[in-house]
């Protein structure tokens, strides 16, 4: 009898703990697994630790965290894997991109659509339009919380470097093209970019390109079928970056530049120019785990961030490219209302969040937030901070960033006909057709 008593009051005791769960009640102990994006080698990531995930266990102590860092292929490679697991295996916290480099997330709509949680806790008071506009991300509904509004492309000009060789920043590309010559003389490269990764062309510098030549809602079209990757525009912007390698603005030596030597080339001064997304402004600055600056402030005063300069003949000009940056989403697998549920809200919701992303603005880590409660004038900012917050003044439009409208299977083959342009491999033409048939493939085995 006893025994059995006992029995009963465990089977009680564990039917009130699953109906606390269920109901999500805050006391009940969860845990959950977080996959995160994490570079070891960048500065003030170590300050992480800290100031973003241990403050939120302190203040949550029920939530157990057992977080997965991982960067580059071996993250994305990781997703591959948790994905052919079943939707089951993906961590209940992951980071994610808007568009196409989470692809398999959206397409299989393993990331829960945010939109309502937003709406229940009135969060669009709080965040840029933009940021959480179903439109901007892939498969047209909001996967992740972004932490900013990214500017894919943006134009650094080191004036000090200029004026050693008697030049001011460049307006036109003519202009651009034109000082080759004048800086090679000093012993200068014109421009500086890391396209030995095949992605960095085509997000931080082709996709702005293709707008110009283009025109806004060029990317629509061609999803529509009312434009092709073949049509005389597009093909003109990949003639456009061939002719920056033959003008020698695009030296050949980039196509072996690697993306974490190339901010030391900038910050030893050996180019005048540097192109990279808004977000390499974090390289720069000073490493509040260190100490040291990789541009001292003082330095910093002679960068200019800006766009590409205009380009004649071009459709657009003092255009940008730009999405929704990357931010933290939640599994689809777990269940709506659950305590789980809630758990996994509350956490996204501190990583991009108000304090988080002060956080991120001081150490470089974010340069436009998403949120649009931040005073960044109050902030203790170095001068290129200063200059990638005033990024959004140099431009008008901000066209599609093409890796976040078109998947994987589309824009590989586009970067690496980039890529060989610059090799002499491929002719402008020969990618255009390469891309076009990716893109017709693509398009036979999807409805949406």
């Amino acid at each position: 009898m006893k025994n059995m008593k006992k029995r009963i009051a465990f089977a009680l005791l564990a039917l009130l703990a699953l109906s606390a769960n269920m109901n999500g009640d805050p006391a009940a102990p969860i845990t959950l697994r977080v996959l995160n994006y994490f570079d070891r080698s960048s500065g003030n990531t170590a300050a992480a630790e800290t100031e973003v995930w241990r403050k939120f266990q302190d203040a949550h102590p029920n939530i157990s965290i057992k977080r997965e860092d991982l960067y580059s292929d071996p993250f994305f490679n990781k997703v591959e894997v948790y994905v052919a697991m079943g939707s089951g295996y993906l961590p209940e916290v992951i980071y994610a991109w808007s568009g196409w480099r989470s692809t398999t997330l959206y397409s299989n709509r393993l990331l829960k659509d945010l939109t309502p949680l937003i709406q229940k806790d009135g969060l669009a008071a709080f965040y840029r339009p933009l940021a959480i506009d179903p439109a901007q991300f892939a498969n047209n509904y909001v996967g992740m919380l972004p932490l900013s509004i990214a500017s894919s492309h943006a134009f650094y000009v080191n004036t000090a470097v200029l004026k050693a060789a008697g030049l001011t920043p460049a307006k036109t590309y003519a202009e651009l093209a034109a000082q080759v010559p004048v800086l090679r003389a000093k012993g200068y490269e014109t421009l500086l970019m890391a396209n030995q990764d095949t992605w960095v062309m085509q997000s931080c510098l082709f996709s702005l390109i293709a707008g110009r030549f283009c025109g806004e809602g060029w990317e629509q079209k061609i999803l529509n079928g009312q434009a092709k990757f073949t049509d005389p525009d597009f093909v003109a912007a990949l003639a456009f970056i061939k002719r920056m390698y033959d003008d020698g603005v695009l030296s050949r030596n980039t196509l072996s530049t690697d993306y974490g030597t190339v901010t030391r080339l900038f910050a030893s001064k050996k180019g005048a120019y540097f192109i990279d997304g808004d977000w390499r402004v974090g390289a720069f600055i000073t490493d509040q785990s260190t100490g040291w600056p990789l541009i001292p402030p003082a330095d910093q005063e002679n960068i200019l961030i800006t766009v590409f300069p205009d380009i004649e003949g071009a459709k657009l000009n003092k255009s940008t490219s730009g999405v929704p940056g990357t931010g933290w989403g939640i599994s689809a697998g777990i269940p709506p209302g659950s305590a789980q549920e809630a758990a996994a809200w509350e956490l996204v919701k501190w990583l991009s969040g108000k304090e988080v992303q002060t956080w991120l603005v001081k150490t470089g880590g974010v340069s436009t937030p998403s949120r649009a409660d931040l005073d960044l004038s109050s902030l203790p900012l170095e001068p290129m901070q200063k200059a990638a917050a005033q990024l959004p003044n140099e431009y008008t439009a901000s066209t599609a960033v093409i890796e976040g409208v078109f998947p994987g299977s589309v824009y590989t083959p586009l970067n690496e006909g980039l890529q060989d342009m610059g090799l002499g491999i491929q002719a402008p033409e020969q990618v255009a057709k390469e891309t076009q048939d990716a893109f017709d493939a693509w398009k036979a085995g999807n409805d949406w």
